[in-house]
């Protein structure tokens, strides 16, 4: 079956764009699933890191007016089972255009669309609340919080579930992870020991890399604790949607 998952949060620089670019390779090489990668946020971070900018002359936001495909757009990765539905500058004025459709499930009926095609469709979501991250959260099978440990983390968080419960009667399943954790750091480490049950993905060299190379860690540093964290985060991930699915 089909699973959409969204990576949110209501702050930026947390590791959205690292998250999902990752969690799609994971998806595709250790799952075999045919994964499309969709990006949200205008400044188009998980196309860069896999080399690819948006083609052609029509605007990323126009997938959501009724009578443009989203097929018409997604593009293909240097993966068979990864292909990406980049986004622009136009997606700037994306909650605009779903304020003047009118149509409060736009997205998910999008990704409900594409789930004939994909058996994973990963969303790298922009840090708003607004219309987008509404309909973000009803199409969402399972939501993704990445979260810097700091005193901040847990207030983050409980905006994240106050935006999500807000917005939908029956939400998905939320998920927080630890992000760019760094265990030399005491404040790292006892944060970590107030969530032990949080996935952790550590702050790495080989991460950084990902931008420089256009690579996933998977591909660049495939034994290293970053590539591992993101493999175990995805099991925990396969997990949760197998327990939504009952």
């Amino acid at each position: 079956m089909g699973a959409t998952i969204a990576i949110y949060s209501v702050k930026g620089g947390v590791g959205k764009t690292t998250f999902a670019s990752n969690l799609a390779w994971c998806s595709a090489q250790i799952s075999g699933h045919r994964t499309l990668l969709w990006d949200l946020d205008a400044a188009g971070g998980s196309g860069f890191l896999y080399g690819l900018e948006p083609k052609g002359t029509k605007p990323a936001h126009d997938v959501f007016a009724k009578e443009r495909a989203p097929e018409k757009l997604i593009q293909k990765t240097g993966y068979s089972r990864i292909h990406l539905l980049p986004a622009d500058e136009s997606i700037r004025a994306i909650d605009a255009r779903l304020t003047e459709i009118g149509k409060r499930r736009r997205l998910a009926k999008l990704t409900r669309a594409l789930g004939a095609d994909y058996a994973r469709v990963i969303l790298d979501c922009p840090p708003v609340i607004n219309e987008l991250s509404a309909q973000i959260v009803r199409a969402a099978d399972l939501v993704i919080v990445p979260l810097p440990p700091s005193p901040l983390s847990t207030r983050a968080f409980d905006l994240v579930v106050r935006e999500i419960a807000g917005n939908t009667r029956r939400h998905p399943p939320i998920l927080p992870v630890l992000s760019m954790l760094d265990m030399r750091r005491t404040l790292h480490r006892e944060v970590r020991d107030q969530h032990p049950g949080w996935p952790t993905v550590p702050y790495a060299s080989a991460l950084e890399q990902c931008a420089v190379q256009h690579r996933p860690v998977g591909e660049i540093a495939p034994g290293s604790p970053a590539a591992r964290a993101f493999a175990n985060l995805w099991g925990a991930i396969e997990r949760k949607l197998a327990e939504r699915r009952g």
